[in-house]
C-alpha cells in the first residue's frame, strides 16, 4: 500500500504530479502524431509534404480547416447582422475582419486560402449565394458587373485577400548576429 506524504487531513492527491494533472487538461493527454499525418496549432496546420519538382520534404504551414470555418462564419454573421445598412458600412466591417484574419495567416503558405476566402466573401457580398436578390438588395448580374476587384462603392472597396503578399520564414544560418557584444 502507498504512503502519501500530504498533511493531515488533506488526503493523498494520487500518483499524478500536479504538471501531469494539467497538461492532461479535459480529454486526457494530447495524442502524438507523426508530422506526415499534421497537426492544427494556434489556428495553423502544420505538416510535412514533398515540394512538388523534387523528392525533398519540408514543413509547410497553412490556415487549418477549423480557422477558415471560423473566418467564414464571422463574414455570414456581419452579413446577417443587419441587412439594411449601406453597403459602406457593411464593406468597413467586412474589412476589418479580413484584414486581421489575413495579417495573421500571411506568414504561411496561405495564398490558396486567400483566393477560395476572396471567392466566399464576394459571394456573400454579390448576393450570387442562394435567392437572385442577395444581400441588400443587389442582383447577381449588378455585382458580377461591377469590377473585377470587387464590390465597392465611391469611398469604400472591398479587401482582397488574395493580394496580400505572404511572407515565409527565410533561413539565415550563420547570420544571425548575437544579441551581445563580441568580446575580441
Amino acid at each position: 500500500m502507498r504512503q502519501c506524504a500530504s498533511a493531515p487531513g488533506r488526503g493523498c492527491s494520487g500518483s499524478r504530479s500536479p504538471l501531469s494533472r494539467s497538461a492532461r487538461g479535459r480529454g486526457g493527454p494530447a495524442p502524438v502524431t507523426h508530422i506526415d499525418e499534421g497537426l492544427d496549432f494556434l489556428g495553423w496546420r502544420l505538416q510535412r509534404h514533398r515540394k512538388k519538382g523534387s523528392n525533398r520534404h519540408y514543413v509547410y504551414t497553412y490556415p487549418s480547416k477549423k480557422a477558415l470555418a471560423s473566418v467564414k462564419d464571422k463574414v455570414r454573421n456581419v452579413c446577417r447582422q443587419d441587412t439594411s445598412l449601406p453597403l459602406e458600412v457593411l464593406l468597413h466591417r467586412l474589412n476589418r475582419v479580413l484584414r486581421g484574419w489575413t495579417a495573421y495567416f500571411r506568414f504561411g503558405v496561405s495564398h490558396a486560402t486567400f483566393r477560395y476566402l476572396r471567392h466566399f466573401v464576394w459571394q456573400r457580398v454579390s448576393g450570387c449565394e442562394g435567392s437572385s436578390a442577395g444581400a441588400h438588395g443587389r442582383t447577381c448580374a449588378a455585382a458580377t458587373a461591377a469590377a473585377a476587384g470587387g464590390p465597392f462603392t465611391d469611398e469604400v472597396r472591398l479587401f482582397d485577400p488574395a493580394r496580400g503578399k505572404a511572407i515565409r520564414y527565410l533561413y539565415r544560418g550563420m547570420k544571425i548576429p548575437a544579441p551581445w557584444p563580441s568580446t575580441g
